[in-house]
C-alpha cells in the first residue's frame, strides 16, 4: 500500500463571512487533497491576520517535515502573507502553493 503525501492547509477567518463558510472552506481543502492524491494534514487557520501566527506555524511545520504542498481555498486567503516574499519562503522549504480550484 502506497502512503499518500501530506498536504497542509491555510485559511484566514477574516476572508470568510461566517463559521459556515469556514467549515465549507475546510471541506473544500479536504476534497481537493483527496482528489489530488494527498492526505490533508493540519489546516492552519489565521484568526488575526495582523499577527500571521498561523502562517508562521505553517512555515515551521514545512521546515521540520517532508510536506511538499500547501493549499488555500483562494489566493485571497494569503492576503498580506501572500506577498512574493511569503511565496518564496514556502518554495524555499520545498512546498508548492496552490489554490483548491486551480488544479
Amino acid at each position: 500500500m502506497t502512503t499518500r503525501p501530506t498536504l497542509l492547509g491555510y485559511l484566514r477567518a477574516d476572508a470568510l463571512s461566517c463559521a459556515e463558510e469556514l467549515a465549507d472552506a475546510t471541506d473544500s481543502l479536504v476534497a481537493f487533497a483527496s482528489a489530488e492524491g494527498y492526505t490533508l494534514g493540519t489546516v492552519y487557520t489565521e484568526r488575526d491576520a495582523a499577527e500571521s501566527a498561523a502562517f508562521h506555524a505553517l512555515l515551521d511545520e514545512v521546515r521540520r517535515t517532508d510536506v511538499r504542498a500547501v493549499v488555500v481555498p483562494t489566493m485571497q486567503h494569503l492576503g498580506a502573507v501572500g506577498s512574493p516574499a511569503a511565496h518564496q519562503q514556502i518554495e524555499f522549504h520545498q512546498a508548492g502553493g496552490w489554490t483548491a480550484g486551480a488544479l
